[in-house]
């Protein structure tokens, strides 16, 4: 079931990667002793067997999706290099790759100026958006709906900000008229919108959100974690294909590439639409940054040191499988989208089953049928 046949690809692409540095002294003064090491190794096989096969195309149990398999060559691949994409100097070709990657999640969202990079999922990519967000609107409220991810309410608390949870309308979507009441106070800075929420996949009307913005003056971070690539799919309803397209006029994004992306975990991706907000990163850390001019990933981000092969596996990924509207990629999301959808017709048929809302991504919620929760 495990695919093994791409190891004779990098076997061969290490051999590509090892003759770049040919030149280079023996690199090991003591020789590990390989027999040990295939000793260990075929424990910690044994250990991994203790898993559910959450790397099977078809397995459901969690929300975990198998990486694809270039993204799993070539992030193995870089970790012979192991390179660092905090200091330009610690990960000079994976910085570049890095930056080309997030370059093409930003044009997905109509963004060719941004400011952005990858991070290690999706909470540190929200707690970074809304430490700016924080800094650019201080002592204002940040509100989110009652079916946003749990973290904002847990980022908030750490970042010291005040929350408060906006309800919800019968789809599980944030509440207008309930938002509009909360911003008539005047003291909101901050609305978090969710676009396809880890319940139900529902898409917070953004357009209409977008308006309010006009009349109250507010900063609007879209949580795409989990939906955002389903802006490349042509099957939407007209409703969630506004929500969407209305992403261009959002001030930050995060999008996890581990999630729908096809990455290995862990790779999530924070992008502000305005690029000064860099200013608020600036630091002074000579013994990192003395040796080039150029911007380093480390001055635009809160965390430190980042794993290069996460962005090495993006890159090859999205080389591979581009992020255009009617692309193989995209075509795969509409199948899942396709899919949910005929789930839900199948379960609003079955009067063993209570079926919600239709799906507007591909998530389906339902219940079955039964006195009480328990029994269900």
């Amino acid at each position: 079931m495990l695919q093994k046949e791409s190891l004779e690809i990098l076997r061969q692409a290490l051999a590509k990667l090892d003759a770049g540095f040919a030149a280079l002294p023996s690199d090991f003064a003591y020789p590990p002793e390989m027999a040990r090491v295939a000793e260990v190794l075929d424990a910690t096989a044994e250990r991994l067997r203790d898993n559910y096969p959450y790397f099977h195309p078809l397995y459901a149990g969690q929300m975990l999706k198998p990486p694809h398999p270039v993204a799993r060559l070539a992030y193995a691949l870089a970790q012979w290099i192991n390179p660092n994409n905090h200091a330009l100097d610690g990960g000079r070709a994976s910085s570049a790759m890095e930056t080309e990657a997030v370059a093409g999640l930003a044009a997905m969202f109509g963004w060719t100026e941004h400011l952005g990079h990858l991070t290690s999922g999706g909470t540190m990519a929200n707690l970074e958006a809304l430490w700016v967000a924080g800094q650019l609107a201080p002592g204002k409220i940040l509100v989110a709906s009652e079916q946003a991810h749990y973290t904002h309410k847990r980022i908030s608390a750490v970042l010291q900000l005040k929350f408060e949870e906006v309800p919800c309308d019968p789809r599980a979507r944030m509440d207008l008229p309930a938002l509009t009441k909360q911003l008539s106070r005047g003291d909101v800075g901050t609305v978090v919108v969710t676009m396809g929420t880890t319940a139900t996949g529902s898409v917070d009307p953004l357009p209409d959100i977008l308006e309010l913005r006009q009349r109250y003056g507010f900063r609007i971070h879209c949580d795409a974690a989990y939906g955002g690539y389903f802006g490349l799919a042509t099957n939407l309803t007209r409703e969630t294909r506004r929500a969407f397209d209305a992403l261009r006029d959002a001030d930050s994004i995060v999008i996890d590439p581990h999630k729908h992306g096809l990455q290995p975990y862990g790779c999530g991706c924070v992008l502000f639409h305005d690029p000064t907000v860099g200013k608020l990163y600036k630091h002074d850390s000579p013994y990192t940054y003395f040796s080039s001019r150029e911007l380093h990933l480390g001055e635009i981000s809160l965390e430190c040191s980042r794993p290069g092969a996460a962005a090495v596996a993006l890159w090859a990924t999205q080389k591979l499988l581009p992020l255009d509207k009617g692309g193989v990629f995209a075509q795969g999301l509409e199948s899942s989208h396709e899919a949910a959808l005929d789930s839900h017709g199948r379960l609003s048929a079955d009067r063993r089953f209570i079926a919600s809302f239709p799906p507007e991504l591909d998530m389906v919620a339902c219940a079955v049928r039964a006195p009480s929760l328990s029994e269900s």
